[in-house]
């Protein structure tokens, strides 16, 4: 094999699901403009929700980069990661700060580090907030 199809082997596994991977272009091409851009329009209400709760809660001087093939928030280092898909959005503050609420999150969906919000109820803010916040402050520890 050579090493031009190796390379677009790479690409076409490291591509995001439901995603066709660009031969020979970054995972993040496009970055968060290109990530936003492709957003079913069925998920953008929700999805700009979410994104405006944790964006509220993190430090002034986060910013927003492509992160694992979804926008992330980060200062020294990620601090959360959010995404859009056709039947919810999720957020992924880590499974530690995700233990920390179980209570909470009881009636959402949750897996090891991430919670999904349906795309037909209002994203809780506040829940979103809390959860942000507490990652922060976990990143800030470990400096």
């Amino acid at each position: 094999m050579t090493a031009k199809k190796s390379a677009t082997k790479r690409a076409a596994k490291k591509a995001p699901a439901g995603k066709k991977a660009v031969k020979g272009a970054p995972r993040d091409a496009g970055g968060v403009e290109g990530y936003i851009a492709g957003i079913p329009e069925s998920s953008r209400k929700t999805f700009d929700a979410l994104r405006a709760a944790a964006r509220q809660a993190a430090p002034k001087d986060a910013v927003e980069v492509i992160s694992y093939g979804i926008v992330a928030l980060r200062t020294e280092k990620v601090l959360v990661w959010y995404a859009a898909f056709a039947q919810h959005c999720c957020l992924f503050p880590t499974a530690s700060v995700l233990g920390q609420f179980r209570d909470e999150l009881k009636g959402f969906k949750v897996s090891k580090g991430t919670v999904q919000f349906p795309l037909e109820k209002p994203v809780p803010v506040g829940l979103v907030k809390k959860l942000v916040r507490v990652r922060v402050a976990e990143v800030g520890k470990k400096k």
